[in-house]
């Protein structure tokens, strides 16, 4: 047989019970203690745990950042991360400086581009390696707020009658090809507008064939990409310049972090500060414009 009970009268025992529970805690508790019952209760709020010089740093007052080896201009100079030169080193040091580490508490480590993003404790704080920021990435690990928005550049030959020119009307007759599916593809229809249909192929691999074989004039690619290939595919090859931006949602860079790392939101509100104050895009212009050798087109 089951025990009848009359709710009403257990409801009441329950709310005695409590009450009388919070009383002993409280009369228990240490004289000054914080209560942690009501909506008064402290926060920790990011100002706060951004605390400039005292982050939960792998080495305690050292930011460590990682980067591969070797690493190329001008996202850095001489593979040297250290000397403060090339895009991503001075952004590094820049964004060490808004959290409060000179350049004497900034240390460097190197790590392997693919074993930086996958899961798993990092002996890095940060790391930039010209990391894309993309959904699956951000299974394995944490990305700060963009720090390089990725502009599309134009490649030439040399000796092509189109690698001097300075401006997108300098490009409208020629003979333009990208990969298709990309926004390279896209801003060659949105952006530079040619006379001739751009031709399409299936990688930048067979872009760069058609290139060299000269069933192209130019060809249209992501920066970063475009600097690999003058730099250490086609020697004859030159950016003929920097496209503006066009349509759609740009590819970006982000700092790397470990997945849940408490620095995230540090590093990130470092970034925006940065690209607030024109830093960025300074640098940008200092790095990827003029030493990079990579004017832009207007």
């Amino acid at each position: 047989m089951r025990t009848l009970h009359n709710p009403r009268v257990t409801i009441l025992s329950r709310a005695g019970l409590i009450l009388a529970t919070t009383f002993l805690a409280a009369a228990c508790a240490p004289a000054g203690a914080p209560s942690t019952t009501g909506p008064s209760a402290p926060a920790t709020t990011a100002g706060q745990a951004c605390v400039k010089g005292a982050l939960p740093t792998v080495a305690a007052g050292t930011l460590t950042v990682g980067t591969d080896q070797p690493v190329y201009q001008p996202w850095y100079v001489d593979d040297a991360p250290e000397n403060g030169q090339g895009f991503e080193s001075a952004v590094a040091y820049a964004i060490a400086d808004q959290l409060g580490y000179p350049k004497d508490k900034v240390a460097w480590t190197r790590v392997p581009f693919n074993a930086a993003i996958q899961p798993g404790p990092k002996p890095f704080d940060l790391n930039l390696t010209e990391f894309s920021i993309t959904e699956e990435r951000k299974q394995a690990v944490d990305f700060s707020a963009p720090y390089y928005d990725v502009k599309q550049a134009v490649v030439a030959l040399s000796d092509n009658q189109f690698a001097g020119s300075t401006s997108l009307d300098g490009l409208a007759g020629a003979r333009l090809g990208a990969q298709v599916g990309t926004t390279s593809y896209d801003a060659i229809n949105a952006v530079i507008k040619p006379t001739t249909p751009a031709s399409v192929f299936n990688t930048n691999d067979d872009a760069k064939l058609a290139l060299s074989n000269g069933q192209v004039d130019a060809i249209v690619v992501d920066l970063p990409t475009a600097f690999f290939i003058t730099s250490s595919e086609l020697q004859n090859a030159k950016i003929v310049g920097q496209l503006p931006a066009g349509t759609g949602t740009p590819e970006q860079f982000g700092a790397v972090l470990d997945k849940g790392s408490p620095l995230t939101s540090c590093v990130s509100e470092a970034v925006n500060a940065l690209r607030s104050a024109g830093t960025l895009t300074a640098l940008e212009k200092q790095w990827l414009t003029v030493a990079g050798s990579a004017p832009e087109l207007t």
